[in-house]
């Protein structure tokens, strides 16, 4: 994942007008993403994270800001340019199988349809639904119509789909909300393997709790704006860098900051520290240290052992993450 990022969004805001009343459903939100990274976002109902989706895979236009993918600066494009774009760059896997796949085809007649479409002679069209549903590990179900799969076999012939274009970018939306959990592990490896084989740019929004250990990273979005990001660290390294065998990854959770130097504060820190409206920062060895401001006379400060220590309470900021460097 070296080089230039494939997606970038800078101060994207999405403004929808419902009822007379303006609703903002992104406020100012920056993303750097790398050619060919897996990558998770979640975040709350509301939070922005399904906007954010559909303005990648230009279903949507942003309101202001930046977003470019691949090149291709998608506030720009005509109405038209989005259509290209759509068929030429992006593939999509929904949560719901309706949405995916039509029911009364077998599994190679679905992934041949878009194939179809683009003008495929039958021959290629064939061989090349074929191949792909060898990727998704489904050469044996190539026949079966959807009443015939079981609800994960049935995603991965999404999938499928949704590689016939041979996009850049994979968007994946809850794809293993009504799954089980070997279904969805299952899933899981065919996108990383997808990630490995093809170089395909994959974005999963997921409510799975195991997500973090299924993606390279994972962006939780809140209140319009990315607030924190995860990363996983490889445990065990040897002296000469290589991860042990057996060792299992950590995970470390960054606050974001975006580019005007603004970062979100979760709301079990300002509550448990009463932070409220203002707060003061000062600067320390270790980096900077967030302290409620004085409310008139009755100034609260915090104990003198956090203060000595700042890195071991969490209500401290300890590190900053930005634009994709620790």
């Amino acid at each position: 994942m070296a080089g230039d990022p494939v997606i970038v969004c800078e101060n994207l805001v999405k403004i929808y007008k419902i009822a007379g009343l303006e609703v903002v459903a992104l406020q100012g939100l920056d993303l750097s993403i790398e050619r060919g990274e897996l990558l998770g976002i979640v975040g709350s109902s509301g939070s922005g994270k399904s906007t954010l989706m559909n303005i990648l895979g230009g279903l949507d236009r942003p309101s202001a800001g930046r977003v470019w993918v691949d090149g291709q600066d998608l506030l720009k494009l005509s109405d038209a340019g989005l259509d290209r774009y759509r068929r030429a760059r992006v593939g999509f896997v929904w949560q719901h199988g309706a949405r995916n796949l039509v029911p009364y085809l077998s599994a190679v007649e679905n992934v041949a349809i878009p194939l179809t479409l683009a003008g495929a002679p039958a021959a290629q069209k064939r061989r090349q639904a074929g191949e792909l549903l060898e990727l998704v590990g489904l050469a044996a179900r190539r026949g079966h119509r959807l009443s015939q799969l079981s609800g994960g076999e049935q995603q991965r012939v999404a999938i499928a789909v949704a590689l016939a274009n041979r996009p850049t970018l994979l968007l994946a939306d809850e794809p293993t909300g009504e799954v089980d959990t070997e279904a969805a592990a299952r899933l899981f490896g065919v996108f990383r393997d997808l990630k490995q084989r093809l170089g395909v740019t994959i974005l999963i929004v997921s409510h799975d709790p195991s997500l973090a250990h299924q993606v390279d990273r994972v962006v939780a979005i809140r209140d319009g704006k990315t607030s924190s990001e995860t990363l996983r660290q490889p445990a065990g390294r040897s002296d000469a860098g290589r991860s042990e065998a057996g060792a299992e990854a950590v995970f470390e959770e960054l606050t974001v900051l975006d580019s005007a130097g603004r970062l979100q504060v979760p709301k079990d820190l300002l509550e448990r520290f009463q932070i409220q409206g203002r707060a003061r920062l000062e600067a320390t060895e270790r980096g900077i240290l967030i302290l409620p401001a004085a409310h008139g006379s009755q100034a609260t400060p915090p104990p003198a052992a956090e203060l000595k220590n700042p890195a071991a309470n969490r209500g401290i900021l300890r590190k900053f993450f930005h634009k994709g460097q620790p």
